[in-house]
């Protein structure tokens, strides 16, 4: 739904195409995935059947970041062409993360105390029961994916990425760096204020650098998907 609402801010030449995650929205029947290479693998089967003519690029959060990651490799093992640019934001390098502390599923108190520590949900929504009974099995199963993640050496993407951190998130800017090794292509970082969820209070100036660096590539249409 976030990415969604990209679509009455972002200029017209850039079509936003959410990808919408098993166990959620219109996909509610589906079970929840805690395995994130399966995840990435169900993901990429699913855009390589959609046989995409227009260059793309792709964008997630957090998770999402890792996700998109993945999906982007496994779209590239299906002989899909790889995106024009692979954007990630708020999530460490592959490489460096440790999600150890998320290797088992968390209580509902635990889970509270991560999205308070977060600062992303507001407190309204952590004391209401109806919000919460459905938030929080989707939320356990996205932590234990973040616990499960295990990072694959592989040949770095040729395609440039793209890297937003917030200044006061609790990702090392060390981390945000690594991500340069898993590209041979351009590499960039930019930090903007804000903590772990600076795409929502810094929305306008995000979406203001995203149009920025589509823009200098050089298909005139892009199609942009957002994980995560």
């Amino acid at each position: 739904m976030i990415y969604a609402r990209w679509r009455r801010v972002l200029p017209v030449w850039i079509d936003v195409v959410p990808l919408e995650l098993p166990g959620r929205g219109m996909r509610m029947d589906e079970p929840l995935q805690a395995d994130p290479a399966a995840l990435a693998d169900q993901l990429a089967a699913e855009l390589a059947g959609e046989r995409w003519t227009t260059p793309y690029v792709m964008f997630g959060h957090s998770l999402g970041g890792l996700i998109a990651f993945e999906v982007a490799h496994g779209l590239l093992a299906r002989g899909v062409g790889q995106p024009e640019m692979l954007l990630v934001s708020g999530t460490e390098a592959p490489a460096v993360r440790d999600g150890s502390r998320w290797r088992e599923p968390l209580g509902d108190d635990a889970l509270r105390e991560e999205l308070t520590r977060l600062k992303g949900t507001p407190q309204e929504a952590l004391q209401s029961m109806e919000i919460m009974s459905h938030a929080l099995p989707i939320l356990r199963a996205d932590f234990l994916m973040c616990g499960n993640y295990v990072h694959r050496q592989r040949p770095p993407l040729s395609c440039p990425v793209h890297v937003f951190g917030g200044d006061s998130d609790e990702t090392r800017r060390e981390a945000l760096e690594a991500w340069r090794d898993e590209t041979s292509a351009g590499f960039g970082l930019d930090m903007l204020p804000g903590d772990h969820f600076f795409i929502h209070s810094q929305q306008a100036e995000l979406l203001s650098r995203i149009t920025a660096l589509l823009a200098r590539q050089r298909s005139p249409r892009l199609a942009a998907a957002g994980v995560g």
